[in-house]
C-alpha cells in the first residue's frame, strides 16, 4: 500500500527519442515538420467541405470527423514529445500522463469505428445507390457520429482507471515517448495479466470488429463493382473507395499489432517505431491520400487557389 501511495505522488519520466544530441534535433525536426503537415492538411480539408455545398455529404461529414480526430490526437502527443526531446526535464505529471492517455486512447477508438462507419457509407453508394440518401440521412450520420465519439471515450475511461490503479514500484522511467498502456505494464511490479487481457477484448470488440466490418463492406462494394459493365464505371467507383482502403491499411494494422501481439513479442524499441506511424504518420497522411485521389478536392482547391489570386 506504502508503495501505490509513493507511486501517485510522484511524477513520469518520459525517455523519448534518443540521449545523443544531433539524433534529438533530427528527431524534434522530423516531428514538428510531421505535426506542421498534419494540423495544415486537416485544417484545409475541413475548410474546403465547410466552403463548398458540393463536398456537404454524408461521405464528407464522416471525412471532417475524421480530419478533427486525426488534429486532436497528433495533438494529444506531439507537442509533448517535441518539448520533452530537447527539454532537461522530461518529466510529466500523474494528471498529465492520465489525461494524454485518456485522449489518446479515445480519440484512437473513435478514428477506428469512424474508418467502419466510412465503409458502410462506401457500401450504401455503391451497392444502394437509389436509395443512397434515404439510408444516409442526417439524422443516421449524426447518431454514427456521436455512437462513435461515445464508444471511443467510454471505452478510454475505463482503461485509464484500470491502469493508473496498479502500482508502478518498478521505475517512474517510461521508456517510450508518451503515455501509453503497454509500456506502463512493465513499469508495475502486479501482475498485469487481468489489464492486458482487457485490452485484448477491448481491441478484438473495437479495431478488429471495425476492421472485419470494414472488411464485409469491401467485400460487397468489390463484387457490386465488378458487376458494373463500364469500364469508366467502374474505375469512377473504385477511385471513391481507393482513399478509404489506403487509411484503413495504415491506421488498422499498427494498432492492432501494437495491442493484440502477445507479451512475449513486446520490446520499448519496436513499441515505439509502430506507436510512430498511427500517432504522427498516418493523421499527416490522411488528408494528403484523400485529396490526391479526389477530384472534388482538388477542384475546389483549385477554385479557391483561383479565386485568391484573381
Amino acid at each position: 500500500m506504502e508503495d501505490s501511495n509513493q507511486t501517485i505522488s510522484e511524477r513520469f519520466i518520459l525517455l523519448g527519442l534518443s540521449d545523443v544530441l544531433y539524433l534529438q534535433i533530427i528527431g524534434f525536426l522530423l516531428f514538428l515538420g510531421m505535426y506542421m503537415t498534419t494540423l495544415s492538411g486537416n485544417l484545409i480539408l475541413l475548410i474546403l467541405v465547410r466552403i463548398n455545398l458540393n463536398l456537404q455529404t454524408p461521405m464528407y461529414f464522416f471525412l471532417t470527423n475524421l480530419s478533427f480526430i486525426d488534429i486532436c490526437f497528433c495533438s494529444t502527443i506531439i507537442p509533448k514529445i517535441l518539448t520533452n526531446t530537447l527539454a532537461k526535464d522530461k518529466s510529466i505529471s500523474l494528471l498529465g500522463c492520465a489525461t494524454q492517455m485518456y485522449f489518446h486512447l479515445a480519440l484512437g477508438a473513435t478514428e477506428c469505428v469512424i474508418l467502419a462507419v466510412m465503409a458502410y457509407d462506401r457500401f450504401a453508394a455503391i451497392c444502394k445507390p437509389l436509395h443512397y440518401n434515404t439510408i444516409m440521412s442526417k439524422k443516421l450520420c449524426f447518431f454514427l457520429a456521436a455512437a462513435s465519439w461515445s464508444i471511443g471515450f467510454i471505452n478510454s475511461a475505463i482503461f485509464v482507471v484500470i491502469t493508473f490503479q496498479l502500482p508502478f514500484c518498478r521505475s517512474h522511467h517510461v521508456n517510450h515517448f508518451f503515455c501509453e498502456m503497454p509500456p506502463f505494464f512493465r513499469l508495475s511490479c502486479k501482475d498485469t495479466w487481468p489489464n492486458e487481457i482487457a485490452m485484448y477484448i477491448s481491441t478484438g470488440i473495437i479495431a478488429l470488429s471495425s476492421f472485419i466490418l470494414t472488411l464485409i463492406s469491401y467485400i460487397h462494394i468489390i463484387s457490386t463493382i465488378l458487376k458494373i459493365h463500364s469500364s469508366q464505371g467502374r474505375h469512377k467507383a473504385f477511385n471513391t473507395c481507393a482513399s478509404h482502403l489506403t487509411v484503413v491499411v495504415l491506421y488498422y494494422g499498427p494498432i492492432m499489432f501494437m495491442y493484440m501481439r502477445p507479451r512475449s513479442s513486446r520490446s520499448p524499441e519496436t513499441d515505439k517505431t509502430v506507436s510512430i506511424l498511427y500517432t504522427a504518420v498516418t493523421p499527416m497522411l490522411n488528408p494528403i491520400i484523400y485529396s490526391i485521389r479526389n477530384k472534388e478536392v482538388k477542384g475546389t482547391i483549385k477554385k479557391t487557389l483561383t479565386g485568391i489570386m484573381a
